[in-house]
């Protein structure tokens, strides 16, 4: 896993050249990143010519590239799909998960009734389709007269080893 580089902004003098520029570094504050220091104004994404400086204080390389963290992951960031419409996910899109389902920020929806979830909602995943409580309570009703089909109920709390696991009975929220 690649993790991003530090920037520090540093208000020293430095007899040091600007290895973008190549003059000599006589600003009250400059940047210090991959062992070189660097003219505020210098220190940009390959990409989108971005001030890294500005954009905060992580950066990202690959071979001779200085990228910004949008276009690093727009590079070489895995694209995901939907689970509700299919659609690809740019890797640096916010996306909400549930179990193994990731989900565009605006496709996260009653698949029902397309209510969209808020903070503290209640959700359910049955049979790989997000309900809310009042689709979901009227499903069970429907199954329960017509089949034994298990639905399994879950939040899109952060994955983690222990919260994979979730029992039929309990309690999800979106947070």
């Amino acid at each position: 896993m690649l993790l991003p580089a530090k920037a520090e902004c540093k208000a020293v003098s430095t007899s040091q050249s600007c290895p973008a520029c190549s003059k000599r570094i006589i600003d009250r504050y400059f940047l210090q990143a991959l062992d070189q220091f660097w003219h505020q104004d210098c220190l940009k994404c390959g990409c989108c010519e971005c001030r890294l400086g500005e954009v905060g204080d992580s950066f990202y390389t690959k071979g001779n590239m200085i990228l910004c963290k949008r276009d690093y992951l727009r590079l070489f960031g895995r694209a995901g799909h939907c689970a509700a419409c299919c659609k690809v996910i740019p890797a640096y899109q916010l996306v909400m998960k549930a179990r193994d389902n990731v989900y565009h920020m605006d496709c996260f929806a009653c698949q029902e009734c397309s209510s969209r979830f808020c903070v503290g909602d209640k959700f359910f995943l049955s049979e790989n389709r997000l309900l809310c409580s009042q689709d979901y309570d009227s499903l069970l009703c429907h199954t329960e007269h017509h089949s034994s089909s298990a639905l399994s109920q879950f939040s899109s709390l952060p994955s983690s080893p222990d919260s994979q696991e979730f029992s039929p009975a309990s309690t999800a929220w979106c947070i």
